[in-house]
């Protein structure tokens, strides 16, 4: 099998049922968060059975930005690359969010972070900000998702479905 590369301005489709799809864009590597990809998921749903321009496609309302591997995503057929767009918009406010609460011991759930730090594309350090207010509480979720986690995301889905909230 030969090896997928997947580069930025790479356009994926994504079947969420039987009858529709929708689109993500790699826009960028993000050093800061294990040089995973970061993907810009689109708001607008399509048939299945239709081929919009990419141009229209990547001009669409923005649902989400991630991290996750799109190379994974492609070997196990969850999406699949249709064409390169170099239009990815601009990618220098995008922020992202984790706490450092996360992933408690069993018995210690935390459901709540006061814990919060935020991040930007290629970072050189996490800027801790303790509880999230104001522009912060926009931030995306930082984990690096999986393809399963990603299509849960596409299909307004909460993933992962125990990460902290912010109040």
């Amino acid at each position: 099998m030969a090896r997928t590369n997947t580069k930025i301005g790479d356009v994926f489709s994504v079947k969420i049922d039987e009858n529709n799809m929708k689109y993500f864009q790699l826009v960028a590597f993000d050093l800061t968060q294990l040089n995973s990809d970061v993907i810009k998921a689109f708001k607008k749903l399509y048939p299945l059975n239709t081929e919009p321009d990419l141009s229209e496609i990547v001009s669409g309302d923005v649902e989400f930005y991630a991290h996750g591997v799109t190379k994974l995503g492609l070997k196990m057929n969850f999406w699949e690359c249709v064409g390169n767009i170099s239009d990815i918009g601009d990618i220098t406010n995008i922020l992202f969010r984790d706490a450092n609460d996360y992933g408690s011991k069993p018995g210690e759930q935390i459901k709540v972070s006061h814990k919060w730090h935020i991040w930007r594309i290629n970072d050189k350090n996490f800027t801790n900000v303790g509880t999230l207010e104001g522009e912060n509480r926009k931030a995306y979720v930082g984990l690096v998702i999986n393809p399963l986690g990603i299509i849960e995301l596409l299909k307004g889905n909460k993933y992962p479905v125990n990460y902290l909230d912010f109040e």
